[in-house]
């Protein structure tokens, strides 16, 4: 069992997936933090912010493409760049409470140690159930796209099959009912 998949299958409030990305910090980070771009390590999606800038206290969603579903809405609660970025995170799909997502960034001589933390998932939840083979999935898929300036096959082969779930996402879902302004 890899060091990742240990610290993902710790029990408790809160999960922790983390991998060595061999390049410098900036780079992971500018990679990390891109908005209005399609990220393939974000299952294909693509980041939106309330005025263009991720910041404390904006509004984030992330979008299919097409920009017609939204597949996560949160708020962003902390942006230190390049070390540390969290947000709250709520599926669209289904009515489970918010939870947090924070990304560590930590320089090592080796190259940058990226942790993604998800804090208060709701117990018992799809959103938990979900977010377990997610967090695995983005880690790698980052460290690859960043060391390689490809994506990794599991982030291309998510690309490719979006627009076919695109035909099964529930209406609920649309963009238009996750508005990023304040209302």
């Amino acid at each position: 069992m890899s060091e990742q998949e240990k610290a993902a299958g710790a029990a408790g409030d809160r999960q922790v997936y983390k991998v060595l990305i061999k390049a410098p910090i900036e780079t992971v980070w500018n990679t990390l933090v891109k908005t209005d771009d399609v990220l393939p390590f974000f299952f294909g999606a693509v980041c939106e912010v309330e005025d263009g800038q991720l910041a404390a206290g904006k509004r984030m969603r992330m979008v299919t493409p097409n920009r017609k579903f939204a597949s996560v809405v949160g708020e962003v609660t902390e942006f230190s760049p390049p070390h540390r970025y969290a947000h709250t995170f709520k599926f669209t799909q289904w009515d489970d409470e918010y939870c947090t997502v924070t990304y560590d960034l930590k320089e090592t001589p080796e190259g940058v140690e990226f942790s993604l933390i998800t804090t208060g998932v709701p117990a018992g939840s799809k959103t938990e159930k979900s977010m377990a083979q997610g967090g695995t999935f983005i880690t790698s898929n980052l460290k690859t796209l960043v060391e390689t300036g490809k994506p990794g096959f599991s982030g291309r082969m998510v690309m490719t099959l979006g627009p076919l779930m695109g035909m099964m996402t529930p209406k609920k879902c649309r963009i238009e009912n996750w508005p990023l302004g304040r209302e």
